[in-house]
C-alpha cells in the first residue's frame, strides 16, 4: 500500500490537507482514530457555537421588550432540545466533511496510525494491521486538554470542555478554572442559562494575550450579568464544596456545585511515533519552518501539534501552506494576520498586534478608536452596550492591529485582517466604500476619527 502522501489526524488541518492533496493529483491516505473533524467539529468550535447561538437567542428573547416585542407565554428553554440540536449539527457537518474528503479521491482509514520508521526513502505507517508506505507525511494529531495538578481534583467529578458539552442537566452553580477563550465562552453559555458562574483566573485580566482594553470591557459586561470574576487568583485545592483559591495572601472558598477545568490545551505528541523519524521538537510542539516543514525533509506538521496558534482556521491555513510547498507552489505561513475570536455575547475579536505586545517590544504606535455605536446599524440592533472599534497604527499610519467588541465582531474582523496582511494605510482604506447601513461601516468612521 504505497501513497504519495499520508495525513495522520482528521481535524481541520488534516481533512483540508487531504482535500488539497487529492485535488493536486497526489495519491492520498488520511488516518483518523476517533471521528473525522477532530476536536473542532466534535467537541470544540462547532458544538460550542451551536450552544452559544441558542444562548444568544435566549438573551434576545429576554430583552425583546426593548425592541417592542412581547413574548406572550413567558420565556423558557428546553435543554434537551438544545443539546439534541447541537448533536444534530455535529453529525451533519462531520458527515459532510467525510463525504467531501472521499469525493476528492482521498482514502480515509478510520484506525489509529503510528509511524513505524523509514525504509528505502519511504516513510512507513502502521494502522489496523496494515503497513502503508508514503513519500510525504503530514502530522496533524491536534492537542489535548491540560489538566493541572490541583489538590483534590482527582477526587471530584469535574468537567473539561468535553464533559461540559455532554451535560444533560444544568448545575445550580459552576466554577470555571481558567478565564481564557474556552472558559469565557462556557461562562457566557451557562450564565445565559441561569447558572451562577464564577471564573477563576491567575492573571490580572481574562483572555490571555488578547487586547486588554476590550477584554476588560467584556468582563465588565458579564459582571453586570452576575458572573463573579476572581482575578490574580491561584487555585490551591478543589473539593465537593467548590474551589479554594489564594488571593492577596488570603484563602477563599468559591462554592460551586460543578467545576469546569479550562486551563488550556497542549500539543498531542505522544504515541504517534515522531521519534522514529528523529523529528525535532520545540518547547510547545513540533518545530516547523515557514512552509510547515519539520526537521525531516518529507515530514510536515500542521495544526495544534505545532503549539503555535491553536485555532482551527490557523490549522486550515497551515495545511494549505504545507500542501503548496509539496506541490511546488510558492506560499509561506504568516501568523501576523490570524484573527482571534471570543464567541460570547457580545463577541470580541482581534487581529495583528496588541498594545501590550508593542509596549513590551518598545515599538512606537498610535491608536484610533470609536464606540461601535457610531455605526447606525449597530445602534439599530443593540439596545445595550456601546462596544468598541480600536485600530492600532504604526508611525507610517499602517494598520498593524485591530480589536473589536460588539456583534458581529467575528464576521467583520476579516476586514481588518486583510488590512494587516497587505499593509494598508489609513489613507488607502479611507477610500473603501462600505455599504450603508452596516456594522462594518465602523471601520470607515474610525479611519476618520
Amino acid at each position: 500500500m504505497k501513497y504519495d502522501i499520508a495525513i495522520i489526524g482528521g481535524g481541520p488541518a488534516g481533512y483540508t490537507a487531504a482535500e488539497r492533496a487529492a485535488a493536486g493529483g497526489l495519491k492520498t491516505v488520511i488516518f483518523e482514530k476517533k471521528a473525522i473533524g477532530g476536536v473542532c467539529l466534535n467537541e470544540g468550535c462547532i458544538p460550542t457555537k451551536t450552544l452559544l447561538y441558542s444562548a444568544k437567542l435566549l438573551d434576545h428573547a429576554k430583552s425583546a421588550a426593548k425592541y417592542g416585542i412581547s413574548v406572550p407565554d413567558g420565556i423558557s428553554f428546553n435543554l434537551e432540545k438544545i443539546i439534541d440540536r447541537k448533536d444534530k449539527v455535529v453529525k451533519k457537518l462531520t458527515g459532510g466533511v467525510k463525504m467531501t474528503v472521499q469525493s476528492y479521491g482521498a482514502e480515509l482509514i478510520e484506525k489509529e496510525a503510528v509511524i513505524a520508521g523509514e525504509s528505502d526513502g519511504l516513510i512507513q505507517i502502521l494502522a489496523g494491521g496494515g503497513i502503508y508506505e508514503v513519500t510525504y507525511l503530514l502530522v496533524c494529531t491536534g492537542s489535548d486538554t491540560v489538566v493541572p495538578p490541583i489538590k483534590g481534583l482527582s477526587e471530584v467529578d469535574y468537567w473539561t470542555s468535553k464533559e461540559a458539552l455532554e451535560m444533560t442537566v444544568l448545575p445550580k452553580s459552576l466554577a470555571i478554572i481558567g478565564g481564557g477563550v474556552i472558559g469565557m465562552e462556557f461562562a457566557s453559555f451557562f450564565n445565559s442559562m441561569g447558572v451562577k458562574v464564577s471564573v477563576i483566573e491567575m492573571m490580572p485580566e481574562i483572555l490571555g494575550a488578547m487586547d486588554k482594553e476590550t477584554s476588560a470591557m467584556l468582563r465588565t459586561e458579564y459582571q453586570k450579568r452576575g458572573v463573579d470574576f476572581q482575578l490574580n487568583s491561584k487555585v490551591t485545592e478543589v473539593s465537593p464544596s467548590g474551589v479554594t483559591i489564594e488571593k492577596a495572601g488570603k484563602s477563599v472558598l468559591i462554592e460551586a456545585e460543578k467545576i469546569l477545568v479550562s486551563a488550556g490545551r497542549k500539543a498531542n505528541l505522544s504515541q504517534v511515533g515522531l521519534d522514529k523519524l528523529n523529528v525535532e521538537l520545540a518547547r510547545n510542539g513540533v518545530k516547523v519552518d515557514e512552509h510547515m516543514l519539520t526537521s525531516h525533509p518529507h515530514v510536515y506538521a500542521c495544526g495544534d501539534i505545532t503549539g503555535h496558534s491553536m485555532l482551527a482556521h490557523t490549522a486550515i491555513r497551515e495545511s494549505e501552506v504545507a500542501l503548496n510547498h509539496i506541490l511546488g507552489v510558492e506560499d509561506r505561513m504568516n501568523y501576523n494576520c490570524v484573527p482571534g475570536v471570543v464567541y460570547t455575547n457580545p463577541e470580541l475579536a482581534g487581529v495583528g498586534k496588541t498594545e501590550e505586545e508593542l509596549k513590551a517590544a518598545g515599538i512606537s504606535y498610535h491608536i484610533q478608536k470609536l464606540p461601535m455605536a457610531y455605526s447606525g446599524r449597530f445602534v439599530a440592533e443593540n439596545e445595550t452596550g456601546n462596544g468598541l472599534c480600536k485600530l492600532i497604527l504604526d508611525d507610517e499610519d499602517r494598520i498593524i492591529g485591530c480589536h473589536l467588541l460588539g456583534n458581529p465582531a467575528s464576521e467583520i474582523i476579516i476586514v481588518a485582517g486583510l488590512a494587516v496582511q497587505h499593509g494598508y494605510t489609513v489613507e488607502e482604506f479611507q477610500k473603501t466604500v462600505f455599504p450603508h447601513p452596516t456594522v462594518g461601516e465602523i471601520y470607515h468612521e474610525t479611519f476618520f476619527a
